[in-house]
């Protein structure tokens, strides 16, 4: 696996990024020179960790479910996190809310598939579980 990263030069502090099948994310933000600079004009470092997590298992519970002839219409994930207050402001707590719908769901296999991603499949999950802790719900959505 080999990925890069490319800063745009000087008073700047945006860079690109290239994963490992060519596809490109931009993160970080304007020079603060810039009038109108807000905070953040590009995904945050800390965020991409985040949707990476979240991506990961909503691959696995889709490709799970599926396995399971489940008829999975919508998955959403909202990711809540809580940094430490000093420096590195490192993630401790990780809380993913799965809201799934679908026809004839089965809770007790859609609670499973999400278990199986964390637990066992899901490599983000993998290394953020060593630093946080992560915690997990599931809700069903009315179609």
């Amino acid at each position: 696996m080999s990925v890069a990263l490319k800063w745009t030069g000087e008073g700047s502090k945006l860079f690109i990024g290239r994963d490992t099948f060519g596809h490109v994310i931009m993160s970080g933000s304007w020079s603060d020179d810039d009038s109108e600079w807000q905070e953040w004009r590009a995904v945050k470092p800390s965020d991409l960790l985040l949707l990476s997590l979240a991506s990961c298992s909503a691959h696995d519970v889709v490709l799970i479910l599926e396995r399971q002839r489940q008829k999975l219409h919508d998955l959403y994930i909202e990711v809540e996190a809580k940094n430490a207050p000093e420096p590195p402001y490192q993630f401790t707590d990780i809380h993913l809310h799965y809201i799934v719908a679908g026809e004839d769901l089965d809770l007790t296999k859609v609670e499973r598939a999400v278990a199986l991603s964390e637990e066992k499949y899901c490599s983000v999950a993998a290394t953020v579980r060593g630093v946080a802790k992560l915690t997990h719900s599931v809700s069903f959505k009315t179609e």
